[in-house]
């Protein structure tokens, strides 16, 4: 059992909080046993399971209380599990989701969880995009970051016709052909007009008067939505868990 915090395997955990030690590894972290459950149902195998001593989970037991020293939720864990950063090799659809400049980790996951759970194809990560496997992230996508491909890339790496979602000036929704690639940007931003003048067309969704704008998430939530029930050619065959990950 690991009683020391200068234990090998603590330090390990300790670097993947940040970007560089995560990059340097190609690992990243979950902790709690919802996200061991979902890493293990996609396929994946962890490279480092510590679990709390006497919790029955497995891997590696931990003392209970520094277990709880090297965890970043308020409340603690009882297990933490390293994993191998899965990168898809090749940008396919038939519904690419890009994002550009988009900073916040919180907004990153929950546009992973939206995406796996309504199209199928690659989300990319443009220029500016915070980190998909840190640890907010990971904890917003609520386990889709096993299951959905991730690249990264630039707008023009992304297969055409383009969509852009903009908070004012688009055409608001209708139906979309397949294959397409939605472009969205940082909610005070927006997208750069560099990637919107790459789009064949944009939209926006029409709010009551007064509203100013929408969640990047939720945003992109309804639209992703609306080209799934709206799409003539369907959303495709399901994706099996985990599959195109590179």
């Amino acid at each position: 059992m690991i009683t020391s915090p200068h234990n090998e395997k603590l330090k390990l955990i300790r670097s993947l909080r940040e970007r560089r030690g995560r990059e340097r590894e190609g690992l990243f972290l979950t902790e709690g046993e919802d996200l061991l459950e979902a890493g293990l149902a996609s396929g994946a195998e962890p490279r480092l399971l510590l679990s709390a001593a006497g919790s029955g989970i497995g891997g590696l037991e931990v003392e209970p209380e520094m277990l709880g020293r090297f965890s970043a939720l308020g409340s603690g864990t009882r297990v933490i599990a390293a994993w191998e950063e899965r990168w898809a090799e090749l940008i396919e659809g038939p519904v690419c989701v890009y994002l550009h400049d988009v900073g916040d980790p919180a907004n990153v996951g929950a546009v992973i969880r939206s995406a796996h759970a309504l199209v199928d194809g690659t989300m990319v990560l443009g220029p500016g995009c915070a980190d998909p496997f840190s640890p907010k992230a990971v904890r917003a996508s609520m386990g889709s970051v096993f299951g959905q491909p991730l690249a990264r890339g630039s707008h023009a790496d992304t297969p055409q016709p383009r969509l852009a979602l903009l908070a004012h000036g688009g055409e608001p929704p209708s139906e979309v052909s397949l294959p397409v690639t939605v472009c969205l940007g940082a909610e005070r931003e927006g997208l750069p007009q560099a990637v919107i003048d790459s789009c064949q067309s944009t939209v926006t969704i029409p709010l009551r008067p007064g509203a100013e704008s929408l969640n990047l998430a939720a945003a992109a939530a309804i639209v992703l939505q609306g080209i799934s029930s709206r799409a003539p050619e369907g959303r495709g065959e399901p994706r099996p868990e985990g599959d195109g990950n590179g």
